[in-house]
């Protein structure tokens, strides 16, 4: 059943879904007003052709462009900073960013501080933008990390060793150009990896304390897709349907996510991810069920639903055990995408559980989490996936 209640749904990004939409990009860049583009990728995009594939058209049409790729697999402070300065010296007055997660947040940033002026530090934290950004077009080539309609740009502090976080909603790109054919390369890890954070982008929405009507369907919609292809699209990657369906799951969860904020799962990513160097898509696969176990007192018939989704039987069970039966659910299907790593992989100990709890507690995914933790609470979620194995370098 939905929510009802007075709530608030915003999503001012224009959203072009197709295979092949693409090469329309000329198109796109002229409805905008742009005259010249300051394209954002990292370098495994250029180095994959997929970059190419966006200055084509623009060159078909005669659109001036300049190409930055100083992107790293994280967005940092630092790179934004150079983008902003070639776009400056460049006369670009449009930006398409073009690859996952970090190149989007970069060309968002940038866009942002076209017409906003100052640093990125200054607009740290939720609606401290106070203007417009220059036209961002995000093209994303995973299926993951919504960051192609979202209002949160995450960028790390090489400096600080800390990730930070802007939230606005003039920071959500003017278009989503979402072109299933550019993720049909993305390797089975990376795959798995951005299909899990897609699916706790949805879910967390789903059962967080700010859910409302709209958010709720969307996240339904993408749950449904995430249990139907996600395993199809990392074994079969050429796949067609089944990449259309992630990357529609993606852009779903992420207009979910957009206006309620998520959860623990991502409040512990954040600081696991910047002290340790794991990829986002990777802990918050490993963290999702542990924090669903956690949360499932909290709102028990939103768990039940979702263990519909993913197939589960719970007719003849009791409520408590349909619930169960998600996390069952999500468990498997984390294993049969091959994510089985754990903490202890990544060289988190126990010593380290005051650092990264402290700095979770301080996210703004805490408050709507369905059951309050204490921070003894979120060591006991780390514990539970800090076993033996073998032990990765981590990196300073």
């Amino acid at each position: 059943m939905l929510t009802l209640s007075n709530f608030r749904y915003q999503i001012p990004t224009v959203i072009e879904f197709g295979r092949g939409y693409a090469k329309r990009l000329n198109e796109f860049v002229r409805e905008l007003g742009g005259s010249k583009v300051l394209i954002v990728g990292d370098p495994g995009v250029y180095q994959a052709g997929i970059v190419q594939q966006l200055e084509d058209p623009l060159q078909e049409a005669g659109i001036p462009f300049v190409t930055f790729t100083d992107v790293g697999t994280e967005a940092t402070i630092e790179s934004v900073d150079n983008g902003v300065a070639l776009a400056k010296t460049e006369g670009c007055d449009i930006v398409v960013g073009v690859g996952g997660g970090s190149a989007l947040d970069t060309a968002k940033s940038i866009g942002l501080l076209l017409t906003n002026g100052g640093n990125i530090r200054d607009y740290i934290g939720i609606d401290k933008v106070p203007a417009p950004a220059a036209p961002v077009i995000a093209v994303p080539t995973t299926a993951g990390t919504g960051s192609e309609i979202t209002r949160f740009s995450v960028l790390s502090d090489k400096k600080a060793e800390a990730k930070l976080s802007v939230g606005s909603m003039y920071n959500c790109p003017a278009l989503a150009l979402c072109d299933p054919d550019l993720t049909l390369s993305l390797p089975p890890h990376i795959t798995a990896a951005t299909g899990m954070d897609a699916l706790t982008h949805a879910l967390e929405s789903y059962v967080n304390k700010a859910t409302q009507p709209i958010s709720e369907g969307l996240s339904v919609q993408s749950m449904k897709l995430v249990a139907k292809s996600l395993r199809l699209a990392v074994i079969q990657g050429e796949n067609t349907d089944a990449r259309s369906d992630m990357l529609m799951a993606s852009t779903l969860a992420a207009m979910a996510f957009n206006s309620t904020r998520l959860g623990l799962a991502h409040a512990l990513a954040i600081p696991l991810g910047a002290h340790f160097k794991i990829p986002h898509g990777v802990v918050n696969a490993m963290l999702l069920p542990e924090v669903m176990e956690f949360n499932l007192i909290g709102n028990t018939d939103k768990f039940i639903e979702i263990a519909r989704i993913f197939g589960e039987k719970v007719e003849q069970l009791t409520d408590r055990e349909a619930a169960e039966r998600a996390v069952k659910a999500v468990r498997q299907l984390k294993t049969d995408v091959g994510i089985t790593q754990t903490l202890t992989d990544y060289g988190v100990e126990e010593q380290h559980l005051d650092l990264i709890t402290e700095e979770a507690l301080l996210s703004g995914n805490v408050p709507v989490n369905p059951v309050k933790p204490t921070q003894e609470d979120l060591k006991n979620i780390c514990r539970s996936l800090m076993t033996t194995g073998v032990k990765k370098e981590v990196l300073a």
